[in-house]
This record gives C-alpha cells, structure tokens and sequence, in this order.
C-alpha cells in the first residue's frame, strides 16, 4: 500500500520523487534517483535490484518505454510489480501489473508519474496530480509534497474498506551534483505526510 509520485523539472531538469506508505522506512529501502540520468521508483511487490538495473539501463541512453520491456522479459511475476520511469529528455513510462490486487493504479504526463497501489480508488491518484499540477511555477519539490498531499486528501490507502494509515514518507530532489539537495524522511508518526510538511519547511 504505497502512492508515489516521479518527476523531472521541465525548468531546471531536476529530478524529484516523493512517496507514501503503510509500510515503514520507505525512504531507506530505495534507490530510485541518479544525477544527470533519471528516476526511476518501484512498489508493491518490490523487487530492490529494479532501480538501480533501470538507472544503469538510462545512463547507457536506453529508454524508458525499452527497459520496461527488458523487466518484463526478465520477470515472471511482472504483473505484480508496478513502477514508474522518467529519463534525463523527460520521456516517461509507467506500469501497473494487473495481479497487484486491491485498487492500483497509475497517471502519466508530460514529465511525471503518479500511482499507487491499495488505495480507495482512482480519486487517490487524481489527487496527487491535481497537487502537483496546482502551481507549475512552484519548485519541484513543494510540487511533489503537494502531489501527495493530494493524494492523502483524496483518499490515500484502504484495506477490506478500512482507511491505512500512512507510517512513513520520503521526499527527495537531486540536482546535477552526486547529492540530493532535499532527502527528507518520516517514520512512524500519527500524521506522517503532514509530519513531512513540518519537516520540510524547517528545512
């Protein structure tokens, strides 16, 4: 039970991801961004060797929508895995396996991905791009905070009818340089995304 949502700065070529979940220590378990090469964010089944085989795979000029291929031949449990990629040009491709269960689901524009698994409905991932979209002008990440944020708002995760709660959170930007400018993490809090918020504008 994870909503997620990739971006790439269309002004300043950033590349951001801010995520939510059920489970805990997010943040720590994945390695999703590479300056001057993309992102790429894996969930639900998770498999830890997906994101850095697909960093690697962009770093040597393939493309999203080919590497997805390549997962796909390579994993006979595809179909419950859901992913999203975003390369250096903005080019974007993102998969949801149709065995993943309970609502999953993803959003695909221009230069993002938003999408989530166990949640109450598409309203979910709706509301992590109307946050995202509500000011393109904003930096990314309060664009991606904001993302879910909206996602929270709109539903965030279910269980057998039953609200999740979110228990932890991550959000983190890189630049050109091999460091992330914001890396930013919550864990079991009463109110995790809006513990990120807290965090985030102390930073």
């Amino acid at each position: 039970m994870t909503y997620s949502i990739i971006a790439r700065c269309p002004h300043t070529g950033r590349f951001g991801v801010a995520t939510t979940t059920f489970s805990l220590a997010c943040g720590r378990r994945n390695e999703s961004l590479r300056p001057n090469v993309g992102v790429s964010k894996s969930q639900a089944f998770y498999l830890r060797r997906v994101d850095p085989f697909v960093l690697n795979m962009l770093a040597q000029g393939h493309t999203p929508a080919h590497i997805a291929r390549l997962l796909e031949a390579d994993d006979p449990d595809f179909e419950y895995r859901q992913f999203a990629i975003i390369d250096r040009e903005s080019n974007v491709f993102a998969h949801t396996g149709a065995a993943i269960g309970q609502w999953a689901g993803h959003l695909v524009g221009p230069y993002y991905a938003a999408y989530g698994n166990g949640l109450a409905g598409p309203q979910t991932v709706e509301g992590i791009v109307a946050g995202f979209m509500s000011d393109p002008d904003a930096p990314l990440e309060e664009r991606l905070l904001r993302g879910i944020e909206g996602g929270r708002d709109a539903g965030g995760q279910r269980f057998k009818g039953m609200h999740r709660p979110e228990r932890s959170a991550w959000l983190r930007v890189i630049d050109r340089l091999d460091w992330p400018q914001i890396d930013l993490r919550v864990d079991m809090h009463d109110r995790t995304v809006a513990e990120l918020r807290r965090l985030f504008e102390e930073f």
